[in-house]
């Protein structure tokens, strides 16, 4: 049986995740996420929009009509767009250098940006004769107003991406391995031990490897070549558990592997694959893990046959948890699908380089 290269029927699994948190885990110190990350292309789309908007509603104030709307909005857009765009630019330029300022000192450096903004906007206006008399002082305190906004929800991003609560919410989102996979590694090490010495120690070692990431302290973010050697170490401890009855199949592409991933992002989308399609099955089942890059963009795909059907429906906190931590990541650069058609599912998903 051969999976198919292509499926375009979606329909969003509520397959239960393979690693789950530990309760009693230890507090872990939550990486520093800079505030003013202001180089992502969903950071840019969304303060321009904000910023326009509050422009049209201003520009309806003065305006009879529509078409008189419509010129004052075009006419201030000249000036409040550039500016706008001057903003997100200095803040992307600037941001290792505000990320050691204390928070006052950034929001003061924020809204100072933000200012002089506003006088550059104006400076436009009046260079090319839209505007007499300049209202300097007035663009000055626009542009801090609305620096002082963008600031607000950059800082809200930055606690989504590094929250408040950390215990709980690191618990929620560091992946753990199952206790019984444990178990079973370590049953399936002591069986070799003697009859295959060397496979009993590679076992081990695959084991303390996936361990090691599981357990070191939570980073912003990994590359795919990392993750699929981890994940390629955890196939190999199943191959050992299940024989000829886990078909594994790769499909890599060098060049996708600099994309970057949160930690631990790829190793539940295989250990799901395995348990939901290798484990119900008496004759296994096939699992195929490729990665393609397509210009900017990289294709990542783990595909799973389901001989004995999708089995017990879980609660999809997996999937949920793997396209939460890529939204916060990525934000709309990064895409996150999954498929189940005739037999297979698939988890497709598009990183940015």
């Amino acid at each position: 049986m051969s999976l198919p290269s292509d499926l375009s029927s979606f329909d969003e699994s509520s397959v239960l995740g393979g690693l789950s948190q530990t309760e009693d885990a230890p507090a872990r110190r939550p990486a520093r996420v800079n505030v003013f990350d202001a180089c992502n292309v969903g950071v840019v789309l969304r303060a321009v929009l904000f910023v326009e908007a509050v422009v049209g509603v201003g520009a309806m104030f003065s305006a009879g009509q529509f078409t008189e709307w419509l010129l004052r909005f075009s006419l201030l857009t000249g000036g409040v767009l550039p500016a706008t765009l001057a903003w997100l630019i200095a803040a992307c330029v600037l941001k290792a250098y505000l990320a050691r300022l204390r928070k006052a000192f950034q929001w003061v450096a924020g809204i100072g940006l933000g200012a002089l903004a506003g006088l550059y906007g104006c400076g436009l206006l009046v260079m090319m004769g839209l505007l007499d008399p300049a209202p300097w002082w007035a663009s000055a305190a626009a542009g801090a107003l609305l620096s002082s906004v963008l600031v607000a929800g950059l800082v809200w991003r930055a606690k989504a991406r590094t929250p408040a609560a950390t215990a709980a919410r690191l618990a929620e989102l560091q992946s753990r391995i199952r206790p019984h996979f444990l178990f079973n590694t370590l049953n399936s090490a002591i069986a070799l031990v003697r009859a295959e010495p060397a496979k009993a120690e590679m076992v081990l070692e695959d084991l303390a490897e996936l361990f090691r990431h599981a357990l070191a302290d939570a980073t912003e973010s990994v590359t795919l070549g990392q993750e699929i050697e981890l994940a390629q170490r955890y196939m190999a401890i199943e191959q050992i558990r299940f024989g000829e009855r886990l078909q594994v199949s790769w499909s890599l592409d060098p060049e996708a592997n600099p994309a970057k991933l949160p930690p631990l992002l790829l190793q539940p989308l295989v250990e799901n694959a395995v348990r939901h399609g290798v484990e119900p099955s008496a004759a296994g089942a096939q699992v195929k893990i490729s990665t393609t890059r397509r210009g900017s963009l990289v294709v990542l795909k783990v595909t799973n046959s389901t001989p004995a059907g999708v089995g017990e429906r879980g609660h999809g906190l997996a999937l949920a948890n793997v396209r939460e931590r890529l939204a916060l990541l990525h934000d709309v650069q990064a895409q996150f699908k999954t498929v189940f058609k005739d037999g297979v599912f698939q988890v497709r998903m598009e990183i940015p380089l």
